[in-house]
């Protein structure tokens, strides 16, 4: 089959370079790509969030499959004009896609569904938000309700930080539309993961965990962000428990949506914190997360080109177990100095020849354009650096040694990626 591949980051990358293993898999395309991902597909130019051009565009290649990477494409309805153009496509509907779009949405399905989730309030009032914490104790988690690219969540120590939070997303509109509306919800204690389920509206099946790290500094300290690193296996994560999640959290899920009118068919991400009271979901998306792709991805032995497809024509259940390596997976993010603060572009990037050729390595762009023949940084998270090996700690090493080959001015890694596995 004929693959294209909808985005231009990491998980973007990491999709094309997982299809393009694939025996179902004839060709591999990318819009509109990255100079990375143009080492192995054939990259076009397009506006991903302009559903007229990416129709257009899959009937030009002749793609057999559209896959839609980002969430922005998702609920700009890219997958309905795709599926009503008759192009077979793996990813939500707009009217699916609101369990990201939306974080009060999703508490109202999870609740509908009978999910366990955080206690939580929602509301546009300043005030009200405001008078809302009396209700929670700190730390206080303060939520953009709308897609704020991985950065609209604030875990705030006191009430002054809070408050702060809550004026800087309503008063000050630092999310944009993103924040016209707050989701206020109760801390959960526990270390956290992250479990992706394939489905084709019916039918769910979970991929491996996988554990990411979201603030910007070692210690989990500093700002969130749409994640520095990430490893699987997640050793508290076994398969009893992944079945265990499919039951209690993806199916019912699943089954709502269905229930609703609007079957969810795609990744159903859900991010989980594992609390003394049993896992409790934290947030949905709709999508293949950043960077938990580029580890979940490289341990996939089962051909993904398939299983996408089974997904998109309603028929995974023909599908049979999905296979993983044994072997550990950890990526390590370089972003760029100020990420995600401001931060520039531009830096020509050396070494990545030398992370590549290294044993059981693989380098996912994610911010990079190419000018005047050189690699350069054009984004908050430039680079994943993907390792596998017997053992998260052989994987981590490994990870580690590849990243120190790379360098541009101002990068920017955390150290503690997968040091101590839970």
């Amino acid at each position: 089959m004929r693959a294209l591949v909808i985005g231009g980051g990491g998980r973007e990358h990491a999709l094309c370079w997982a299809l393009s293993r694939s025996a179902s898999v004839d060709a591999v395309l990318c819009a509109p790509g990255n100079p990375g991902i143009a080492d192995i597909a054939d990259v076009r130019d397009v506006d991903a969030e302009d559903p007229a051009s990416v129709v257009a565009l899959a009937r030009d290649v002749d793609a057999d499959l559209v896959v839609v990477g980002p969430e922005a494409p998702l609920v700009a309805g890219v997958v309905d004009a795709l599926a009503d153009a008759g192009i077979t496509t793996f990813g939500p509907t707009r009217a699916a896609a609101r369990l990201e779009g939306s974080k009060a949405f999703a508490k109202e399905v999870m609740a509908a569904a009978g999910v366990p989730t955080a206690r939580h309030w929602h509301g546009s009032d300043p005030d009200a938000a405001i008078r809302a914490l009396d209700d929670f104790a700190p730390p206080y988690v303060i939520k953009a309700d709308g897609l704020a690219a991985g950065k609209g969540v604030r875990i705030c120590a006191d009430r002054a930080e809070a408050e702060g939070a809550i004026a800087d997303a309503l008063v000050d509109r630092v999310f944009g539309d993103a924040g016209d509306s707050l989701v206020i919800e109760e801390h959960l204690d526990g270390p956290e993961c992250s479990l992706f389920g394939l489905s084709d509206g019916t039918t769910v099946r979970p991929l491996t965990p996988a554990q990411d790290f979201k603030r910007a500094l070692d210690g989990d300290e500093g700002l969130n962000t749409g994640g520095m690193g990430a490893y699987s296996p997640v050793p508290a994560v076994d398969a009893d428990v992944v079945e265990d999640l499919r039951v209690r959290v993806l199916q019912p899920v699943i089954d709502e949506m269905r229930r609703r009118g609007t079957p969810f068919v795609g990744v159903l991400y859900a991010g989980l914190a594992l609390t003394s009271a049993g896992p409790r979901v934290i947030e949905f998306n709709a999508r293949f997360g950043d960077p938990e792709t580029q580890v979940v991805l490289p341990r996939l032995e089962s051909d993904l080109g398939q299983v996408l497809t089974a997904c998109a024509e309603g028929c995974l259940e023909e599908v049979g177990p999905l296979a993983f390596s044994d072997d550990a997976c950890v990526t390590v993010v370089l972003a760029s100095g100020g990420y995600p603060g401001p931060y520039e572009v531009g830096r020509p990037i050396t070494g990545l020849d030398v992370a590549g050729a290294m044993d059981g390595t693989v380098v996912f762009h994610a911010g990079t354009a190419r000018r005047d023949g050189q690699v350069v940084t054009a984004g908050g998270r430039v680079l994943a650096v993907s390792a596998t090996g017997p053992g998260i700690a052989l994987a981590r090493a490994r990870a580690y040694a590849a990243a120190g080959a790379i360098d541009f001015e101002g990068v920017h890694l955390r150290t503690d990626i997968a040091a101590s596995p839970t």
